[in-house]
């Protein structure tokens, strides 16, 4: 039985692509639940991370990065950023080391009345006093935050310091889940994300930003997990890249996938990929639909 004082709410995590809002929310979770690389925009998706403990629930809600859509794709990645702030209970804006205020994208945070705590992240990259400045710069640059918490994603300096913070802020509430589950996503969003991220992590210029993952078989067995994939590009030309000579670089990626696929779902995994071509997909609504990046 849940108690009367149990706390529960929900937690956005905001900020503009590359300031390391996907390592932050696995360092909070404990969990490798959002995709991480170096190259901006790797999340697509608003993934929920579900943090239980005795007396608490609290959904954090990793979000893709804050920009100014290009076409339809960028404009379903705004709106998983849109709900997710009308349903936080308190707010992570999250911003790097180097990073300054630019008011089309950080004004909306200075009317907001939910609770902001501007994380400054990647501080183990930090000089001299650039720490105790960037905490002045921003104390000053948004007058609506609530705190400034500085820590490193990275190597988790400081990410435990923000837990009781929210706490403090969190209504009192039954959980909102149950208090087995970790997050709101299926067994197939995961493994087409691994995926994902292998291809952010092995290929150049525009054929992450291109492909799209689609899991079209997932049959768990007792010892073994067979998974069927496409991966769709928006060219023919990106479909000869992905695939490399003789198959090489599509190997390298299912390989690597693999492997993370049996640590995540601690079973043996045979995993077959295909690639097709869905030709503009990220500009074409029903091809969002699709995909699942529209209702």
């Amino acid at each position: 039985m849940v108690s009367s004082s149990f706390k529960a709410g929900f937690v956005s995590i905001v900020g503009k692509p590359n300031v390391g809002k996907s390592s932050l929310m696995n360092k909070l979770m404990g969990e490798s639940l959002s995709i991480i690389s170096a190259k901006a925009q790797t999340t697509r998706h608003r993934i929920m991370g579900i943090l239980n403990g005795e007396d608490f629930q609290i959904v954090y809600s990793d979000t893709p990065g804050i920009l100014e859509p290009k076409y339809s794709l960028h404009e379903a990645m705004m709106n998983y950023v849109k709900v997710s702030l009308e349903d936080a209970d308190a707010i992570l804006l999250v911003v790097s080391l180097e990073d300054t205020y630019e008011q089309e994208l950080f004004e909306r945070f200075q009317r907001i009345n939910t609770p902001v705590f501007l994380v400054i992240n990647k501080i183990d990259l930090a000089k001299g006093t650039q720490v105790e400045d960037k905490v002045a710069y921003w104390k000053n640059a948004i007058a609506n935050i609530r705190d400034v918490v500085t820590v490193s994603a990275k190597t988790g300096a400081n990410v435990s310091e923000l837990l009781p913070r929210l706490l403090a802020f969190m209504p009192q509430h039954p959980p909102y889940f149950p208090q087995d589950e970790y997050t709101d996503r299926t067994e197939r969003f995961f493994a087409s994300e691994i995926i994902r991220e292998k291809i952010f992590l092995n290929y150049e210029q525009e054929i992450p930003y291109s492909t799209e993952v689609v899991i079209n078989a997932f049959k768990e067995e007792e010892t073994i997990i067979r998974i069927s994939a496409t991966i769709y590009v928006e060219r023919n030309s990106q479909k000869g890249i992905l695939i490399g000579k003789g198959g090489s670089s599509l190997k390298k990626v299912g390989m690597e996938a693999r492997q993370d696929m049996e640590a995540f779902f601690a079973k043996k995994i045979f995993l077959e990929t295909h690639v097709k071509v869905a030709d503009n997909w990220r500009k074409e609504k029903f091809k969002l639909r699709q995909f699942g990046y529209l209702e």
